[in-house]
């Protein structure tokens, strides 16, 4: 299985989460296998994360900087200078990865862009450009993609060693003993107590709405008088943000994948357990329709397989072809078993896997996991898996105890029959936290004032449901819904050609599509 060849476009703000600690919802990218492209080892590129020492600048200082650009591959890479705490923007500041892939026709301007996550890097998104964006529009714009404050060379934030990163995520996401439950708590306690240890000041400033601040820094240093803005899954919540935080300064925005800002964490979990329920059915459905599906000539029958395996697992962990000797628990089995569902063209992946592990073979399992967490030889590529526990937090700190959860296995059983006790697990994902939020963490989001502002949804998207992307385009006051009927996360350049043709006539000739469009 290559790199190249398994790719989950993008995830999303609320996602997974494993059980008692950190969220887990991350971006599998495209890009190629280079040093250059993450930091490696232990280390996530932690000599960026201190800031640099005080300066008295002025904001008016941060946003009269230009980009020095230097070629990096096929691309230019640079590097711009934020505050680190925009309410004192004198008191220090971090350095921020932009990397930018110049238009290979008749330029129209800079289309800055984010994956998702939160903690995706987002110079990989401009360094894949070609898969994320059509050649029509890519002709048309530069795609400017940046690492957001504390992700990938962005000063990131970091937790916790690779070796204890590994036992985190192979933990079982839905204990069911007292000794299980109490490794959660342990869990939780190592991971906070890491972040605070190994993050420092960087901890309490990685929120979103610091990282819009951070794009119209951006937008000022790429000489463009608007943000022309697409983003993906979380990449919707922080590109309305930035419409919330700077009305005027919105020009043509496309947010896909869309998420509900005005969800609480408790809704956002309950939706996205639904969410993929819904696209887990779909698979199994598609599977019956083809006849002599594996997993039973139902989709209710295929679920029960499933799920009798995942309680196997739970038992006694799989043996794998690991060349570090790891077996699959419940844990990696559950990425496993989610990753794929984010794009329909992985669903063969998912056979594979499913296929080997109710053969006792646990090996396509274990390497679609590491797929979802950017492990790679041992070592993690980036900090994804830190980052989204720290940014969702710092956001929205609200959370419950571990005594608290049984309580809620009622509403989420109903909602996802298969992975709701998981989700439920995940509302204790911020206890401990050790860091507060300066900035407007309970922003409103409306975007009064803002251009039209196009907010695409896919009605099966498994990470944010296209009920979500209803309610965005619903709260933002210029918002415009264009909907894809499909299997997936995300909307855009995924074979549709009524949504691409809209998206491209909005962002290339600034035709705004119509309301309620759908694909």
């Amino acid at each position: 299985m290559s790199k190249r060849s398994l790719i989950v476009a993008v995830v999303t703000v609320w996602a997974l989460v494993l059980a008692g600690a950190v969220g887990v919802g991350i971006v599998l990218l495209t890009g190629d296998d280079s040093d250059d492209s993450a930091a490696k080892g232990d280390t996530k590129g932690s000599d960026a994360a201190e800031p640099e020492g005080p300066d008295g600048r002025s904001l008016e200082d941060f946003y009269g900087q230009k980009i020095t650009w230097t070629r990096c591959g096929q691309d230019e890479c640079g590097t711009l200078d934020v505050p680190i705490d925009y309410q004192s923007p004198g008191d220090g500041s971090i350095k921020l990865a932009v990397e930018r892939t110049r238009a290979t026709g008749t330029r129209i301007g800079s289309l800055v862009v984010n994956p998702g996550g939160p903690g995706a890097p987002g110079t990989d998104t401009a360094k894949d450009a070609d898969f994320y964006f059509a050649d029509k529009l890519r002709s048309s714009y530069d795609i400017v993609g940046f690492d957001p404050r504390g992700t990938g060379d962005s000063a990131p934030v970091d937790c916790l060693s690779d070796d204890a990163l590994d036992s985190y995520v192979a933990a079982d996401p839905d204990p069911d003993t007292p000794e299980e439950v109490e490794t959660a708590k342990e869990n939780s306690e190592e991971f906070w107590s890491g972040c605070k240890a190994r993050s420092g000041a960087i901890g309490g400033h990685v929120s979103t709405v610091e990282a819009a601040r951070d794009m119209d820094v951006l937008r000022a240093a790429l000489g463009e008088d608007q943000l022309d803005y697409f983003g993906f899954s979380y990449g919707t919540r922080l590109g309305a943000t930035y419409a919330e935080l700077f009305p005027d300064k919105v020009g043509r925005m496309v947010l896909d994948g869309a998420v509900d800002p005005s969800l609480s964490p408790r809704d956002g979990a309950l939706s996205q357990a639904k969410g993929f329920e819904t696209a887990l059915r779909s698979y199994i459905q598609n599977c019956v329709d083809d006849g002599g599906c594996f997993l039973g000539d139902s989709v209710d029958a295929g679920l029960k397989t499933i799920k009798d395996l995942l309680d196997g697992i739970d038992k006694t962990p799989l043996k794998t072809s690991d060349a570090e000797g790891r077996d699959l628990t419940v844990g990696l089995a559950f990425y496993g078993l989610i990753l794929p569902l984010y794009s329909q063209d992985n669903w063969p992946y998912l056979d594979d896997g499913l296929k080997e592990a109710l053969g006792g073979d646990g090996s396509t399992l274990l390497q679609l996991a590491d797929f979802y967490g950017s492990r790679e030889n041992g070592t993690y590529k980036d900090n994804s898996l830190e980052a989204i526990s720290v940014i969702n937090c710092l956001d929205d700190p609200w959370s419950i105890t571990t005594d608290e959860v049984p309580a809620n296995f009622p509403d989420f059983e109903k909602a996802s029959p298969t992975f709701g006790d998981v989700f439920a697990w995940g509302l204790t994902a911020c206890n401990g936290i050790p860091f507060t939020s300066t900035d407007e963490p309970d922003l409103k989001i409306d975007g009064s004032g803002a251009a039209p502002i196009v907010v695409l949804g896919t009605t099966r998207d498994p990470a944010t449901p296209y009920a979500e992307a209803v309610a965005m385009a619903d709260q933002l006051q210029s918002g415009v819904l264009v909907s894809r009927d499909g299997d997936g996360h995300t909307a855009y350049n995924k074979g549709n050609s009524c949504v691409d043709d809209a998206v491209h006539a909005y962002l290339i000739d600034g035709t705004v599509p119509k309301d309620g469009l759908s694909c």
